[in-house]
């Protein structure tokens, strides 16, 4: 069985070889480590071997994880604290607590959320990185604001002071494939390219898009940030077991 070191070494690999083919240079796409349903010593082994960008999907199960680390509060603090990513849903009623553990949030999809978000975030002192989610594949059981309705949304978070727009978020389809994916993440560039020519985002804005299926055609497509879990820490049950052992 590969260890996370081994498997690193072949996820940057084939994210090497994927901006090779999109005309990149390799450092142009940055690799987040998904750490959910992972323990802590997970995070650590991670750590160990130069990773420092996290991602979480839950608010209460990053809480208990970034505290049995040690690294509750400062968030972005520079040395060796990692830069932790919320990237799964966020309710209204976690903002106050997403903002105090997460540098970055790349699920904001409702004008409400943003405002919260915005409120909560001026309150601390802090600013926020954020992402719009956009729901590029039209399945509607996830969330992420629709593709017509992202402009106007990126024009309400561009008001908030506490907000920095980093660019646009979209997971990709559950059915249809390769080209399934590449065309939700082609919609996504494409989006991102008429919100920078309205003025609503900086030239050069982010895509964060593709997971461990489908991360290499994510970055063909543009992605600036891919989020790479199960690929790189292995079987969440497995991991579990092991902890448990």
């Amino acid at each position: 069985m590969a260890t996370l070191g081994e498997r690193l070494d072949q996820i940057r690999g084939r994210l090497a070889l994927a901006a090779e083919r999109a005309g990149r240079p390799p450092d142009s796409v940055r690799l987040l480590a998904v750490a959910k349903g992972f323990p802590a010593a997970a995070v650590r082994e991670a750590m160990d071997q130069g990773l420092r960008e996290f991602g979480e999907n839950r608010v209460q199960e990053a809480d208990a994880k970034i505290s049995e680390l040690g690294m509750v509060g400062a968030p972005g603090q520079a040395g060796t604290r990692p830069r932790w990513h919320l990237i799964g849903h966020l309710q209204r009623n976690k903002a106050k607590r997403a903002v105090s553990l997460f540098d970055e949030i790349h699920s904001l999809d409702g004008e409400d959320l943003v405002a919260e978000v915005g409120r909560r975030a001026a309150a601390e002192g802090r600013v926020i990185t954020g992402y719009i989610e956009v729901n590029t594949s039209g399945d509607p059981g996830k969330h992420g604001v629709a593709p017509e309705g992202a402009l106007a949304l990126l024009a309400r978070a561009g008001r908030e002071p506490a907000i920095r727009l980093a660019g646009l978020m979209t997971i990709g389809p559950l059915h249809g494939g390769p080209e399934g994916a590449r065309a939700s993440f082609r919609a996504l560039a494409r989006l991102r390219d008429e919100a920078v020519g309205a003025g609503l985002l900086e030239s050069g804005a982010g895509l964060s898009m593709g997971m461990s299926d489908d991360f290499e055609i994510a970055i063909e497509e543009g992605a600036t940030i891919v989020r790479v879990g199960s690929a790189l820490f292995g079987t969440r049950g497995a991991v579990r077991e092991a902890a448990a052992g």
